[in-house]
């Protein structure tokens, strides 16, 4: 695999202007997306999940995989023994290589931001990793990620440290000020991908939903 393809890719990523370029870019990602990110060393799925199993019992269900891409949580998730898991993402061509792993009881066409294809309280827990940063979802996705999941659920998600300290920060004090969920983890500023010079700190956190 040619280090500077994936350094580009990497760069259409962060450059895409719209939901529907964002998924352009990861449908003609999708089978080289996974040994990309191994070459990155890539550390959201292990740290989100590590968050996750701290809060949420082994073999509870149903979770969501938000911004699920080709699987690399799922296939964890699956390992660690959750196995009633949901996938949604905004490229067909990453859930395309998702849904050959076998891993999920259902694939999910959506993006972040809007309402989403789920009832209110379905899901015990989320889990969401590279998905609140530059270029793809801001602020605005947290709201509807806080009504399908169930009260007493745990919502576990990466964000950017500079998105976190311009707008998250403060949409999380005013919905724990108005009752709504209580910040119960955050691992500090880390960088994501090591291996791609130039990274910026991201940080994971996770949401108990009252």
């Amino acid at each position: 695999m040619n280090v500077e393809d994936k350094t580009a890719r990497l760069g259409a990523v962060y450059r895409a202007e719209s939901a529907d370029d964002v998924a352009r870019v990861y449908d003609s990602w999708a089978e080289n997306y996974d040994q990309d990110m191994s070459l990155a060393g890539y550390r959201h799925p292990a740290i989100s999940l590590a968050i996750l199993s701290r809060h949420v019992p082994k073999g509870a269900g149903p979770l969501l995989d938000a911004g699920a891409g080709t699987g690399l949580i799922g296939e964890w998730l699956a390992i660690t023994g959750f196995n009633s898991v949901e996938a949604l993402d905004i490229s067909s061509g990453m859930l395309a290589v998702a849904e050959r792993k076998g891993i999920y009881n259902g694939l999910h066409k959506a993006a972040l931001g809007g309402t989403l294809p789920f009832s209110d309280n379905q899901f015990a827990a989320i889990i969401s990793a590279g998905v609140f940063t530059s270029g793809h979802v801001g602020v605005e996705g947290l709201d509807d990620l806080l009504r399908i999941c169930a009260p007493g659920g745990t919502i576990v998600l990466t964000v950017k440290d500079v998105l976190w300290q311009s707008s998250f920060r403060g949409r999380v004090v005013e919905l724990e000020a108005q009752g709504r969920l209580k910040l119960v983890d955050d691992t500090g500023p880390y960088v994501s991908m090591p291996g791609e010079e130039g990274t910026t700190p991201s940080r994971c956190i996770a949401l108990k939903v009252s």
